[in-house]
């Protein structure tokens, strides 16, 4: 068993690898773009809906309204990314029951992906919503020595996104490998369902974080 999908090499030709990291992120990607893609061909405005539809209406007003919760009022401006953030970690883990498949996010790499996502994210909306000059205020606030603490903070929010959601995914993966090691028939499904819920654990914290970051980064004064 592969503690990270990093170690699992597809090809390889001098420096230029190809892991399971790269792989099951696109793969992903893909099966996320087109499932979208067939659960909004067909919408329907009227009573009678597909099951799918009311599924995806069903996962849309959950997001909606925990970003709501956690600060942001116009929730549907955010709602695409921080709701792809979440089904992108969310599904990482929900697919780990296929055999064969390594979840990207216990990848170091794939994790930091996110947390830069997240990084350029804050400023960006927060720019939009209060203006660059209002924004870039904020990091002299309250008082202009904090301008490289401030940064410092900024960056260091990061580290802490990515090093979080790789640790707490990297160590579910360790304690299944311990298990099957020392008892391969008794613990692999107990701790598949586990693992599975801190899947989901880990995507929801990992969502609201970036919520509440881009909260604190949209908030007008006064």
């Amino acid at each position: 068993m592969h503690l990270s999908p990093d170690d699992i090499i597809f090809w390889d030709y001098g420096f230029l690898k190809l892991n399971a990291t790269i792989v099951y992120t696109w793969m992903l990607m893909l099966v996320l773009a087109g499932g979208s893609k067939m659960v909004t061909r067909k919408l329907s405005v009227a009573m009678k809906r597909s099951r799918w539809q009311n599924f995806l209406e069903i996962v849309v007003l959950v997001i909606n309204k925990q970003i709501e919760e956690a600060g942001l009022r116009r929730a549907h401006v955010y709602l695409g990314f921080l709701g792809t953030l979440f089904l992108f970690v969310a599904a990482a883990s929900l697919f780990t029951i296929i055999p064969g498949y390594e979840a990207p996010t216990g990848s170091l790499s794939t994790t930091t992906a996110l947390a830069i996502c997240v990084f350029i994210a804050v400023p960006m909306y927060g720019i939009k919503e209060r203006g660059i000059s209002l924004y870039l205020r904020s990091y002299l606030k309250p008082t202009p020595l904090m301008l490289p603490f401030n940064i410092m903070g900024e960056l260091s929010r990061t580290l802490a996104l990515a090093v979080r959601l790789f640790g707490n995914m990297m160590s579910g993966t360790m304690i299944l490998a311990i298990l099957l090691s020392i008892s391969p028939f008794i613990f692999p499904v107990i701790m598949s369902a586990l693992g599975l819920l801190t899947g989901m654990v880990q995507a929801y914290i990992f969502s609201i974080l970036a919520t509440v970051y881009i909260a604190a980064a949209t908030k007008r004064e006064g």
